[in-house]
């Protein structure tokens, strides 16, 4: 029976994972239907190798990171796991900061190796032992990674193609709004309702 909103069949593979990890285990959560196991760091590839051949969870369906700059360890690298004989699936998670790799777990599950390259790109999460981490989905000469919290929309550089170079250049984003000047006065904005004049900010623009 699949374990997905079962509270019993959850609460029987949380004991059940945690008693196959042992103490790589830092915290077990249930939630939106799922486990979650949040486990170190460096015990990873012990943790996915158990679930793998002592619970079945024959698959990782998808890897992907999370950002956090409030903490010391921002970045969440989380790990989706399936049971096909169980029906069931389970989450993984561990944490890490901009230097610190994480164990590559394409050892355990080959499909790893893309869904580790692309959490690299997006968010600089180092995977140690990764036979080709490099960026997979910007260019080359992409500044910074794009799905941590302090990116700016905007990114760092801009791209262009030159006619009288005859190739393509990077050069510093140029906004020109910021030579501008917005009025972002709402009508609704500091009305103050206790004092009612039936004028509120902003009326005066229909007036022009």
């Amino acid at each position: 029976m699949s374990g997905a909103g079962n509270p019993k069949a959850m609460k029987a593979l949380a004991s059940a994972a945690k008693k196959a990890c042992g103490r790589a285990v830092i915290e077990t959560k249930i939630a939106f239907g799922e486990v979650t196991l949040i486990v170190k760091r460096d015990q990873i590839l012990d943790v996915l190798r158990s679930l793998r051949d002592e619970l079945g969870f024959q698959q990782l369906v998808d890897l992907c990171g999370a950002d956090f700059p409030q903490r010391a360890e921002r970045f969440d690298v989380v790990y989706h796991l399936l049971s096909l004989t169980r029906n069931e699936r389970i989450r993984v998670k561990v944490s890490t900061d901009e230097t610190a790799p994480v164990p590559s777990a394409i050892p355990v599950y080959p499909s790893a190796e893309w869904f580790e390259r692309e959490a690299f790109d997006m968010f600089g999460v180092y995977f140690s032992d990764h036979p080709d981490l490099r960026r997979m989905l910007t260019d080359y000469g992409f500044e910074g990674h794009p799905l941590r919290k302090d990116f700016p929309m905007t990114g760092y550089v801009e791209v262009r193609y030159d006619d009288e170079l005859k190739r393509v250049v990077y050069e510093p984003v140029k906004l020109a709004q910021e030579f501008r000047s917005f009025d972002f006065l709402s009508p609704w904005e500091g009305a103050d309702y206790t004092k009612w004049s039936g004028v509120l900010p902003g009326d005066e623009k229909a007036k022009g």
